[in-house]
This record gives structure tokens, C-alpha cells and sequence, in this order.
């Protein structure tokens, strides 16, 4: 079985490893990761959902915080503050930064996003395939409602989504192309599955790729995607204030209606809900999306690895 997963962040991290566990190695697993919050930021490139999957992958994340290496100093980051540099409130890790500074270096080098993220995957035996979603800069930024504009870090980071977002623009995404391999992957795919990644600004950026939604729509893959909001109530993170700007309620049924069904020009087949929300399978199946009911609480590996049995049965 040939299987293509859309994700980022945190959400995305834990999903890919029940990606690899859920597949047997007969199968072959292909990542398309969010790249739409990268950043520079001291000279130096930074892809944190790159990174939060690479390091969930190759197990030496930091499952406490949620991002960066297990047992990461800081020195360099508080010499980086004495020296007024970078951002006080935007943690760079000694040994996150030794990634960092490998890939900006070989950018510098002439080497794309997707040969950097090809040469990361021979460090570690990560047992799936990584690829980005472009190899475009096309950095998320947040528009308040005074009409400034800040890097979705700042905003998610720094203010904790508490300023109120007008709207969220990925400049340069009209040029950009879906990254070599991705659009291959998804149309020889046996299913794609989407993450229970922030549908905002994760798998939204993703998706506004030119080419990515006609890729979806045209695969014979079923499309199935994996509810992250359980009982009303977003998992992790602030994705309620990202679906209220964009107009969307924090419900299952709502952000299934947001991505729409493949049928009415849309990009799903099935929607996995949570048993708390199994009254949604109604207002789910209305949309032309067939519903499915599944513990969807990813408290560990193995029972990420069942929703995604869930969702490749579906």
C-alpha cells in the first residue's frame, strides 16, 4: 500500500509516527509537510514543522515542550540576547541551531528545500519519506484588523494567537509549484490522509499551493481526513482562533465542510470524528463526506497507529 499523509505541527508530528507503526514494510509512506511557517531569523533558515516531524521521526524531540531536541541547551541563544539578536521570546536550542545552520548552509550551498530535507533523512532511519510542500519561500504572515502585518511565529509565539487575525496571506504562494515528487506521490497513492494538523495554518498552507487541491481531486486514492477538534474543543494549540477568523466553527462537522467533499469540489471521501462527536455523523454525511466514528485521542504511539488503521479502513 502506497500512502500519502498531509501534516504539520505537533498534531502532524504524532500522526506520521502512527503512520509508521500502523504500515508493515511492504508498505511506503510519504509526508507532505507544511512549510508555510518557516522563517529566517539570525542569518539562519528555520522549518519548525519540518523539524518537529524529522525529530519525532528519528526519536530525539522533546515531548515535553513539543517542539525542538530532548536535552537541548541555550547558551547560544542567550549569547544570541546579549547581542540584542534574534527574538527573546523565540527559543533556538543548541542543538536545533546545529540543524538550522546545516540548512542554511546547504542552501546557501544551490541545494533546494527538498534536496535539504533528502540529506536530513540520512541521518536517521526515520522509515518514511519526507517531502516539503513547495520549495517556494512562502512564509505565513497574520493581518490584524488595523491592516499590520507580523510573522505567524510572532503571533502564535510570541502573543499566543491573542491578538485577533483579519486574515492570513502566504506571500508568494500564487508562483509557487508543489515541491518535486509530491504531485507523483499523491497520484500513484493508494489513500492520502490528512492530519489532524491545525486545517488553518497547517494544512491550509499546503493546500493554497497552485496544483496541490487539483493533485487531490484528480488521484484515484481515497482522501481521508482525521478530525482535530474532539467534543467542540481544539486538541492542542489555538486553532479555534484561526477557524473563527476564517469564519469556520470549532466543530468536526464544520472543518469537515471547510475542506468539502471530493464530490462537490471539494478534497474528501471520508472524515474520521471522535466518539464524542459521533452525533456529527449526520451533518457529516449531508456534505457528501461518508463519516466515520473512532477514538481519535492521540495519547501515544500506538493509539495514533489505530486512528490511522481507522482511517485507512474508511
Amino acid at each position: 500500500m502506497k500512502v500519502v499523509v498531509l501534516a504539520g505541527g505537533v498534531g502532524g508530528s504524532k500522526f506520521t509516527l502512527g503512520v509508521r507503526e500502523a504500515l508493515g514494510p511492504e508498505d511506503e509512506a510519504t509526508v507532505v509537510v507544511n512549510t508555510g511557517d518557516d522563517l529566517w531569523l539570525s542569518g539562519v533558515r528555520l522549518q519548525p514543522d519540518v523539524d518537529s516531524i524529522v525529530y519525532a521521526l528519528a526519536g530525539v524531540n522533546d515531548a515535553h515542550r513539543g517542539w525542538g531536541r530532548a536535552g537541548d541547551s541555550e547558551r547560544v541563544n542567550e549569547e544570541l540576547q546579549a547581542w540584542g539578536a534574534g527574538w527573546p521570546w523565540f527559543t533556538l536550542g543548541d542543538l536545533d541551531l546545529g540543524t538550522h545552520l546545516a540548512r542554511t548552509g546547504w542552501l546557501r550551498d544551490g541545494l533546494t528545500p527538498t534536496q535539504v530535507l533528502a540529506r536530513m533523512q540520512e541521518r536517521w532511519p526515520l522509515g518514511v519519506r519526507l517531502l516539503p510542500m513547495t520549495d517556494a519561500e512562502v512564509d505565513t504572515n497574520i493581518v490584524l484588523g488595523d491592516g499590520s502585518r507580523m510573522h505567524f511565529q510572532e503571533w502564535w509565539t510570541r502573543h499566543r494567537a491573542a491578538l485577533a487575525p483579519a486574515a492570513f496571506e502566504n506571500p508568494g504562494m500564487a508562483a509557487a509549484v508543489p515541491a518535486p515528487g509530491v504531485v507523483e506521490a499523491i497520484a500513484d497513492a493508494d489513500v492520502v490522509l490528512l492530519a489532524p494538523s491545525n486545517p488553518v495554518v497547517s494544512i491550509g498552507p499546503i493546500l493554497a499551493v497552485p496544483g496541490m487541491r487539483e493533485a487531490l481531486r484528480q488521484t484515484s486514492a481515497k482522501v481521508v481526513g482525521v478530525s482535530g477538534i474532539i467534543g467542540g474543543r481544539v486538541v492542542r494549540g489555538m486553532a479555534d482562533v484561526c477557524l473563527t477568523a476564517i469564519g469556520v466553527e470549532t466543530r468536526a462537522d464544520a472543518v469537515a465542510a471547510h475542506y468539502g467533499a471530493r464530490s462537490a469540489d471539494g478534497i474528501l471521501d471520508a472524515w474520521l470524528v471522535a466518539e464524542e462527536d459521533a452525533f456529527l455523523v449526520p451533518a457529516v454525511e449531508a456534505l457528501g463526506i461518508r463519516a466515520v466514528v473512532a477514538p481519535l485521542w492521540m495519547t501515544e504511539a500506538a493509539a495514533s497507529a489505530e486512528i490511522v488503521r481507522a482511517a485507512l479502513a474508511a
